[in-house]
C-alpha cells in the first residue's frame, strides 16, 4: 500500500510524472546494473536535453542544417577543383602583379582578380582576405608598371558555368583571362615552372652614339652593323653566370646569385608613330630583382661607348661594379614553361600539357590593343629612354661602385620594389 501513494502522487501531477518518464526519478531502477546504469545515465540526459529545446531554439538548428546542406549541393554543383589561369595585363598604372593586403593605395593586378573571383563566384569572400586558402601562388612577380601577355597562376577555385567570360566581366579590359586548365592538386605555378621569358620594347635611339642629338630621337635609325653587335654583347650572358652586380643585396659567394640564361636576342626594328622600336627576349631559369633591366642596360652603356666590352666579364666576377639600369617601361613577362610537368603529366590521360597554342592569337590580340600602345604612347610622352640615357655618364664602369652611387641606387630599388623575379 505504501508503494501505490508515490504512483497516486505522480499520476496526480503531470509534470511530476514527465520528469520521472525522463529518467529524473528512477534512480533506483537506474542502479539495479552499474553497467546498465552508466550506460543510461550517459543516455538519457542527452536525451533530455533535447526533447526540452526550448522552441525558440528548435529553428535554429533546423536553419543552421538547411545551410550546411544548401553549401553541399552548390559544391557539388560546382566542386572546387586545382587550376591554372592564363592572365595577360597591362601594368600601367598599377604597382606590380603581388597583392600587399593593407595597402589599398598600391593598386595591383592581384587586387582586381581577387575583387573579379568573388564577384563572379569563383570563391568565397573570405579567400580574398587570406590568399592561402585558395592555395594561390603566381609563377613571376611583375615590377610596378610592367606588363604581361602569359601570366599563370594557380589557385583552387569553383568552377561556374562560362568561368572565364563571368571572371573577365569583373575586370578592366586592360586585364584579363585567356585561358583555364586544370591541374593536379600539388600543382604549384611557381615551382613547377622550368623556365620564364620575357620581352623587352624600346626605342632603338637607345643603341646611338653618345654625341648623338636626342632633341630628335624619332628620327634615328639604327644601322644592320650596331644591330649585329648589340646581339654578340646580349649572347654573352648566354650559360651560367654570378649575376651579383645585376641585383640589389646579392654577395658575390652567394649560390643563388648564379642565373642559367638560355637565349637573349633583339629582335629586327619597326615603327610605331614614327619612331623606331625594337624588340629584346630573354629565356632563363629564373631572374632576380631587376636583373633584366641591367643586363640590357650594361649592353646599351657598352654600345653608346661609355662603357669598353671587357666590363661584361668583369661583373660576373667577386669585384662590385657600377651596372646601370634600364627603365621598367618596355618589360613584358611574355611566357612561362612548365617542361617537366609536361612530361610526367601531359600524356597521362588525364591532364593538359600546359601550353596554350590555341590561346596565341588572343594573346598576340591583346598585345597590341593594349601593350604595345601603351608602352609607345608613354616612351613618346614621357621619353624615359632618353631621360634615362642622361644619367649614364655619372656611373663608373672602370672601377667599384663609389658608396654614394650604391646608395642612390639602393634608394631607388626600394622606391619602386616589386620586380621581374620569380
Amino acid at each position: 500500500m505504501l508503494k501505490i501513494r508515490p504512483l497516486l502522487s505522480a499520476l496526480a501531477n503531470p509534470r511530476l510524472l514527465s520528469l520521472e518518464r525522463n529518467g529524473w526519478l528512477c534512480k533506483p531502477l537506474c542502479t539495479m546494473s552499474e553497467g546498465s546504469g552508466e550506460m543510461q545515465t550517459t543516455k538519457l540526459p542527452k536525451r533530455v536535453n533535447e526533447e526540452n529545446l526550448d522552441s525558440s531554439e528548435r529553428p535554429q538548428v533546423t536553419k543552421r542544417l538547411k545551410s550546411d546542406g544548401e553549401h553541399t549541393e552548390d559544391e557539388k554543383k560546382y566542386p572546387k577543383k586545382k587550376v591554372v589561369l592564363l592572365m595577360a595585363y597591362s601594368g600601367k598604372g598599377y604597382y606590380g602583379m603581388q597583392r600587399n593586403p593593407g595597402t589599398s593605395q598600391f593598386r595591383t593586378i592581384e587586387d582586381e582578380l581577387v575583387t573579379a573571383l568573388i564577384k563572379s563566384g569563383c570563391i568565397p569572400e573570405n579567400h580574398g582576405d587570406d590568399m592561402k586558402k585558395m592555395s594561390f601562388q603566381r609563377c613571376a612577380r611583375t615590377d610596378k608598371g610592367v606588363s604581361a601577355a602569359g601570366q599563370v597562376v594557380s589557385l583552387k577555385l569553383w568552377l561556374i558555368d562560362n568561368i572565364i567570360e563571368k571572371i573577365n566581366e569583373q575586370m578592366p579590359p586592360q586585364i584579363r583571362v585567356l585561358g583555364l586548365k586544370r591541374v593536379t592538386q600539388g600543382f604549384n605555378s611557381k615551382n613547377n615552372c622550368d623556365a620564364r621569358t620575357y620581352s623587352y620594347m624600346l626605342p632603338t635611339v637607345a643603341f646611338s652614339p653618345k654625341d648623338y642629338d636626342t632633341q630628335n630621337s624619332a628620327a634615328f635609325r639604327v644601322e644592320p652593323e650596331t644591330l649585329q653587335r648589340v646581339n654578340r654583347l646580349f649572347s654573352l650572358y648566354k650559360g651560367t653566370h654570378n649575376f651579383h652586380n645585376f641585383t640589389s643585396q646579392k654577395a658575390p659567394q652567394d649560390p643563388s646569385a648564379r642565373r642559367y640564361i638560355t637565349e637573349m636576342t633583339c629582335g629586327e626594328p619597326f615603327t610605331r608613330s614614327d619612331a623606331e622600336f625594337a624588340v629584346i627576349t630573354v629565356r632563363g631559369q629564373s631572374f632576380m630583382l631587376h636583373q633584366i633591366r641591367k643586363m640590357i642596360g650594361l649592353v646599351i652603356a657598352v654600345i653608346k661607348g661609355y662603357a669598353r666590352e671587357e666590363v661584361m666579364e668583369r661583373s660576373w666576377g667577386h669585384d662590385k661594379v657600377d651596372v646601370p639600369k634600364a627603365p621598367g617601361l618596355g618589360l613584358v613577362l611574355e611566357r612561362v614553361h612548365f617542361d617537366r610537368y609536361n612530361k610526367r603529366f601531359g600524356g597521362d590521360g588525364l591532364h593538359e600539357r600546359l601550353e596554350w597554342d590555341q590561346e596565341e592569337e588572343a594573346i598576340k590580340a591583346f598585345k597590341d590593343a593594349h601593350i604595345y600602345p601603351s608602352i609607345v604612347e608613354t616612351e613618346c610622352q614621357e621619353g624615359s629612354m632618353v631621360s634615362w640615357m642622361a644619367t649614364l655618364p655619372i656611373h663608373d664602369f672602370e672601377a667599384s661602385a663609389a658608396g654614394t652611387r650604391e646608395n642612390k641606387d639602393q634608394k631607388q630599388d626600394n622606391e619602386d620594389e616589386g620586380n621581374e623575379s620569380d
